[in-house]
Order: structure tokens, then sequence, then C-alpha cells
């Protein structure tokens, strides 16, 4: 497959929406960013790294941090992690309360807000700097030593964290969180304000194409079944509320954040990853999504 002639095909076809749909400006750091950015990298599992457009330029990956997040708790915790997070499409906004009440605090899943910050408690209680850990792990799966998270945007998250705030709080009423509220906030508000760009992201994700094994090193770092798992997890829950039509459009598992990236894979061949700020309502890049299911449909590399 001819990845590079692809993606100069996309971006081509692309060019009159780039730019479309609106910034995440409710994070006030975020809202300054050009919504006219666009950048996609394939990375395959054998090293060949494939361009186009920004796919080089740094961007807030936001809650796709909570993939990664997710699997360092699960490295920690195996199956018992799911005893605190349920498995199933949440079908309301990301940062909703309405499910927490009916659900005596249990998290529909763990891409939702509720379930990263119970996530990330795990973590607060596994580590004594959880972020940096998050940085360091990134670093190691990129293969970049200077994968960092913005401290701006971090604190701007931070400022603005009230309904995370009352979400966090509501589940430490119910004993699903066992670290002070304020250090998991903390640590969840500079996990997504780690910056990345689309190469070192497809990067990262290889390992999930790969069988839970790292192919720049051979190391396993999940075990093929986790994998699988955690792929179905992301096909099913990872682009917010949104899941069963990005599934019906692109049929990749992925893990999109407001920053305008979206991570996806090809099983058993390759990472993609597109940036574009310009959000859908569903907090989907406009663009991104666009990009990922014409992807789909002109290398036919979908799980369908």
């Amino acid at each position: 497959m001819n990845y590079q002639a692809v993606l100069e095909q996309i971006h081509d076809e692309l060019k009159p929406v780039i730019g479309q749909g609106r910034v995440a400006s409710y994070i006030p750091e975020l809202a300054s960013v050009s919504p006219k950015h666009f950048g996609m990298a394939v990375v395959c599992i054998d090293g060949t790294v494939h361009t186009v457009g920004d796919a080089r330029v740094n961007f807030s990956i936001q809650s796709i941090s909570k993939l990664f997040t997710l699997v360092m708790a699960l490295k920690t915790e195996g199956d018992a992690l799911w005893d605190r997070l349920g498995r199933e499409p949440s079908g309301n906004p990301f940062n909703s309360l309405v499910q927490l009440e009916h659900e005596h605090g249990k998290p529909r899943n763990p891409f939702i807000n509720a379930g990263a910050l119970v996530v990330t408690d795990i973590l607060c209680t596994r580590y004594a700097v959880p972020e940096t850990a998050a940085v360091e792990f990134l670093r190691k799966l990129a293969g970049h030593p200077d994968v960092q998270y913005d401290r701006r945007v971090a604190k701007s998250e931070r400022d603005t964290a009230h309904r995370n705030a009352a979400m966090a709080y509501f589940m430490k009423s119910f004993g699903n969180l066992k670290n002070p509220v304020g250090q998991v906030l903390d640590a969840y508000c500079r996990h997504c304000a780690i910056e990345m760009n689309c190469v070192d992201l497809a990067r990262s994700v290889l390992f999930l194409a790969n069988h839970g094994v790292l192919p720049s090193t051979g190391e396993r770092l999940l075990t093929a079944s986790a994998a699988k798992r955690l792929n179905a997890l992301m096909l099913t829950c990872g682009t917010y509320d949104a899941a069963g039509d990005f599934a019906f459009r692109v049929g990749l598992p992925a893990k999109s954040g407001v920053g305008g990236g979206i991570l996806a894979l090809v099983p058993g061949e390759c990472g993609v990853c597109v940036w574009s700020p310009g959000l859908e309502p569903s907090g989907n890049s406009l663009a991104g999504s666009l990009a990922l299911e014409a992807f789909t449909t002109i290398t036919g590399r979908s799980i369908f």
C-alpha cells in the first residue's frame, strides 16, 4: 500500500473543510490554536513513516492521554481495574455527571472524564508523580525523549476544571476515589496537557497494533488478549458519544482528544494519527474524522 500517496490524496480532498469546526475554547490556552492546521501520519510496524501537512507540529493530546494512562493502570492492577470502571459506551457527553448518580459513582468506561479520573487516582496511588510517569511512558513508546506536558495548558485546564472537580468529589462520596481530589485533578490536567505530534503518537500506538508487543524493542507491554480487549474498548468508547457513528464511518479502534487529534490503528499493520483542531459538536476533530473515513475507504484497511 502506497500510504504516502493516500495521505496526499486525503489532504488534497479535504482542503475545503480544513479550518471548519470550533476549537476547544472552554480551555483558554486551546482557544488560541488556529483551526487551519492539518497533519496526518502513518507509522508502520516495520518503522516506515509517511506524513503530510503539519504531522510533525506538536499539539495538546488531551483525552488521547487517557489511552496510555489506562495501559499503565492495567499493567499495575490487571482485571481488578474493572471493579471500579465499566466497559460500556456512555451515550452521553464526555463530561456528563448524569450516569454517575444512577450507577453509584462507577464510571461507564475509562475514556470519559469520570473514568479517566478513576484511572488517574490509581496512578496517584502507584506513582509518586503520576504525570511524570505518564510522560516517561510516552517517551518510551514514541522513542522521543523530548515529550513533555505544557505547563500553561495544564494550568489553564486546572483553573477551569470545575465540572471535573464535581465528578471527582461525587465519586469520592461513593468511595471510588482514594486520593485527595486536588491531587487527582492536578495529575489529570497535567497528563491531558502532554504535547506530541502525529508521528510520535502513531508510533506510540504500535504496540496495540502489534498484539501488545513494542516493535522497536520486542518488549511485551500487554498480553495479546489485553491488547485485543483494549482495541475493542477504543472502537466502542474512544470517540466520545459519537463512537457508534465513528465505527460506522471509519471502522478502526481510535481515541480522540479535544486538542483536535485522533489516534487510530490498523491491527497487524500500522498506527495512524491525524490532527486538525476544528471540532464537531461531539468533541472529535471534524477534518480528522473525515480524513480517517477517507483513509479506510481508499485503503480498505478497516477491521470490518
